[in-house]
């Protein structure tokens, strides 16, 4: 990203572009870690009794968790997002994830507008299990404020 000399922002990123986040094999370490962050302890996502008696038969991934790793930071455009404030996101649950799936993350920049003097930009999430199965699609909305210069304050 830079700003011309007419003060608008450039980005180094188009629409349709694709960022990958990285592919990982869910474990009982990532729902207990993620259960003690968020203190989601609801029986659905580690007691193996309980989910059984369920229409899933099984402990389930925490919805929020599969959200989090469509971050755009820890995609391949994470280089291309300075300046990228996070407005909003979105999401919908087509398919449950439980231990032992691989999910696939990814985000794709859906499109990038000026209002008000503003810039932001929309990427499309989606993460698909091992078996090419869609998972979760949404949205994230960053609004992408220019750099500023680092300031040398004189002090060392």
């Amino acid at each position: 990203m830079y700003v011309n000399a007419k003060g608008d922002i450039q980005l180094d990123i188009t629409p349709g572009e694709i960022f990958r986040c990285p592919s990982r094999t869910l474990t009982d370490a990532h729902f207990l870690l993620f259960s003690s962050v968020s203190c989601d302890v609801h029986p659905i996502h580690y007691d193996a009794e309980y989910a059984g008696r369920t229409r899933f038969g099984k402990p389930l991934v925490h919805g929020l968790l599969l959200a989090s790793i469509t971050a755009l930071g820890s995609s391949s455009g994470q280089g291309k997002a300075h300046g990228f404030i996070f407005v909003e996101q979105g999401c919908r649950y087509l398919k449950p994830a439980a231990v032992g799936d691989t999910v696939h993350p990814s985000l794709t920049v859906e499109r990038l507008w000026e209002e008000d003097q503003r810039t932001f930009c929309r990427l499309s999430t989606t993460v698909l299990n091992q078996h090419g199965e869609q998972l979760l699609e949404g949205f994230h909305l960053y609004r992408v404020l220019p750099l500023t210069p680092h300031l040398d304050s004189g002090d060392d």
